[in-house]
Order: C-alpha cells, then structure tokens, then sequence
C-alpha cells in the first residue's frame, strides 16, 4: 500500500472507538501513525466581557481532559506496538486548520472517526486544513466499517470533474486490490463537455490499465439527492468503501446551500475517501 504514514485526528472525549480504527488500517497498511488529539477552545461571548471565572474554568477542564485523552491514546499505541508519534492542541477555532495543515502535510492519508465528526468545529477545521490546504485524502470511518485496507468492493463516484480524478488516483492502489470496482454515474450527460459520448467509459479503460477491475454503472436520480444515490447503491452492491471527489463547488457555496460533498461527510453509511 502507498499509505505510509496515517494521520488520525481525534477529539478529547470517547475517542476510544476512532483511536482503535486508526491503530487497525495501521496494523493493515504496516504505516506509521501519527495522532493528532484536539480540542477547540471555546469562545466568550459577550456576556462574558470582562472574561469571567466560569469561561476560565471551563477551558481548564477541557485542557484536563485533553491530556487525559492523549494519556490514555499513549498507553493504547505502546499497546498496540506500532510506530507513532502523537501531539495535543487546544487551541482558537481560527487557527485550528493552521494546526491540521502542518501535521496534514507528512502524511498520505488523513483519517477521521465518526465521534471525532460529531464535533462540527473539528470537523470543518480537517476538511480545510487536511483536503484544502495540505490536499491530503481523507478517509471518513463509519459505525460498522471493515479496515480500508481490506475493502472487496469499492464505488467509485464518477462525474468527470478534477477532483473526482484526483480521488481515483489518491486511492488506486485500493482500487487495485479490490476484488470489483463500481464506477458510478449519477444522470449520465452524453455531451462532449460533460460526460462524454460513453458515460464513464474512458475511466474505466484508464483504470483498467492499471489492473483495477472495473465495471460502469450508469444510475438515474429520479429526483433523489445524489448522495442518497450513492448510498443506496453502495449498499445495494455491498461497497465497503466510496471513493469521491470533494467540493465540486466553492466551499462557501457547499457549506450555504449544502452539496454533495457535505452531505457524505456528515451522513456517510459506509467509509468515505474523499481528496480534492
């Protein structure tokens, strides 16, 4: 496998779960894991000025209970005798994906577990800093997920777009060792400028090249959302993993008007690997 260094953000509270999925796709891709505990500080609000005792005691409790989480992740990695290394921050929402970015940059992969998601400060801060600044992929866990190194059956959200290509090539040794690959279309656009006059047929021979076996399926919405599309048919065709583009559009208009993108980052039902 080409991941070789594996960086798991987690937050400060009941990471066991994401912390033990991190360690495993270690173990599996033989990778060594960098893990990233965080924690954004909370702000002041107005009625807070001049800053009261209870904002200050609350950011000590939350520091507390930072380093009691990076205690506890320490104990579990020399456990699990693995290579890593591991750092805690609590810092400002602003310079949260500052953070992300730096650490982002050493590592091929980006993991996040679905608790570490359930904090949506945290979760944005990743997306910016992992696929935005450092374009890193990014690999969003779920509930019942197999390792990704072990995936058998992958759908591949296809829609002709840069990023999507970029997703497919961040993940191809994945790809390759799937036992099938599912390259999805979404109401196929025949046109030169879209689709093309085969939808999905040109990556498909690109990836077969590369020894991917590949098969193209050209789905209609039928009003539904593309997300709940590709869902559906993910677990119709029993994927263990989907593999995207991320952000299509610009993330002000994403994260206005929603998107594809954010919706499968907040409502994946299996892993996500997404990359931009």
């Amino acid at each position: 496998m080409s991941f070789k260094t594996i960086l798991s953000v987690i937050g400060n509270r009941d990471q066991e779960t994401d912390l033990a999925k991190a360690i495993e796709l270690a173990l599996q891709m033989d990778a060594h894991l960098t893990v990233l505990v965080m924690d954004i500080a909370i702000t002041p609000t107005l009625s807070d000025y001049p800053v009261g005792t209870v904002w200050l005691d609350q950011r000590v409790e939350d520091m507390k209970a930072l380093q009691s989480t990076a205690d506890k992740a320490r104990n579990s990695l020399d456990i699990a005798n693995i290579p890593y290394d591991i750092e805690h921050f609590y810092t400002e929402r602003p310079f949260a994906a500052d953070v992300i970015y730096r650490h982002a940059l050493y590592a091929d992969l980006v993991l996040l577990g679905e608790k570490t998601r359930e904090n949506s400060a945290l979760l944005s801060a990743v997306v910016d800093g992992a696929v935005f600044e450092a374009q890193r992929p990014l690999l969003l866990t779920s509930a019942t997920d197999k390792p990704a190194a072990k995936v058998r059956k992958v759908l591949l959200a296809w829609n002709s777009r840069p990023e999507a290509g970029r997703a497919a090539r961040e993940a191809m040794d994945l790809l390759r060792h799937a036992e099938a690959v599912h390259l999805v279309v979404v109401d196929p656009d025949a046109t030169y400028l879209a689709n093309g006059g085969e939808p999905g047929a040109d990556m498909a021979a690109y990836l077969a090249r590369h020894g991917v076996n590949v098969v193209v399926d050209q789905l209609p919405s039928g009003g539904r959302r593309v997300q709940d599309v590709l869902n559906s048919h993910a677990l119709e065709v029993g994927a263990d993993l989907i593999v995207m583009g991320a952000y299509g559009h610009s993330r002000l208009r994403e994260r206005v008007f929603g998107g594809v993108t954010q919706s499968m980052v907040e409502e994946c039902e299996v892993p996500v690997l997404i990359a931009r």
